[in-house]
């Protein structure tokens, strides 16, 4: 488990560094800031298009109908955000919510494009402090963000308090490998192709170096779902994808 995951901790993990925690929120903003218009296709580029098929793997586990109230957290531009609206229709709500202002415009303007806007309310909101009421959402979920979180006991502690009773959370995040046998494969893919990756589409090495070391300094599988635990969740559970290159974590408010 990562030393960011003590709320009290004066120093966190950004990548491989030691930083201020007061440092990591605005060092994570840069960022995004610096990735946000070629997101997306490094997204399919980094993982082969696979990141389409995690997310709806995720989604066939949100448990929602009809009408339903959902929260995507950290939504990025919007993949996770669409697949919830979709699920509940017309006249459930879905929520969208990202802490860097260029990221959840993408968002909105993605799905204004597909038709959803008018159903989706788009807010600037820190995981760590959800901006919302108790027991609002029968589902919340956030993808591939709380690794970039600063403190996430804080972030699944205010995820627990927004969900309502016999609601469910899924993380849907980079985990562990399982196959130690490509293990070097991984790893030279991580930290020699990435970066050039990211500085040939993206015109940003550093980002997508961060982007690996943060996927090692993330919790593992067992861990995380300890975290869950900790913070109330129930009945936690994880499924790994991908040999564990990417993990969904569920957990239930009983």
């Amino acid at each position: 488990m990562t030393g960011d995951s003590d709320k009290h901790a004066d120093y966190v993990d950004f990548g491989y560094e030691r930083v201020a925690a007061t440092e990591k929120k605005a060092r994570v903003g840069e960022v995004f800031d610096s990735v946000a218009d070629r997101y997306d296709l490094m997204n399919d580029v980094m993982s082969l298009g696979l990141h389409r098929a995690w997310k709806r793997y995720a989604l066939m586990n949100t448990g929602l109908r009809g009408g339903g109230r959902a929260l995507d957290i950290a939504a990025g531009s919007g993949d996770l955000t669409l697949g919830l609206a979709k699920q509940v229709g017309p006249q459930g709500s879905v929520v969208s919510t990202d802490i860097n202002v260029r990221m959840l415009k993408r968002g909105r303007d993605r799905l204004l494009d597909a038709g959803f806007a008018g159903t989706v309310k788009f807010v600037l909101a820190d995981a760590e402090r959800l901006p919302f009421r108790s027991k609002a959402f029968d589902c919340v979920m956030i993808g591939f963000g709380l690794r970039n979180v600063t403190d996430k006991a804080a972030a699944i502690k205010s995820m627990y308090r927004v969900l309502d009773v016999g609601g469910r959370a899924l993380v849907l995040e980079f985990s562990k490998l399982r196959l130690r046998a490509l293990e070097p494969l991984y790893d030279f893919y991580s930290f020699e192709v990435l970066p050039q990756l990211g500085r040939l589409i993206a015109d940003d090495a550093a980002s997508y170096r961060y982007l690996a070391e943060s996927i090692r300094r993330h919790p593992d599988q067992d861990a995380l779902k300890r975290m869950l635990e900790d913070q109330g969740f129930e009945r936690c559970r994880y499924y790994n994808l991908a040999a564990g290159i990417v993990a969904l974590h569920v957990g239930y408010k009983i």
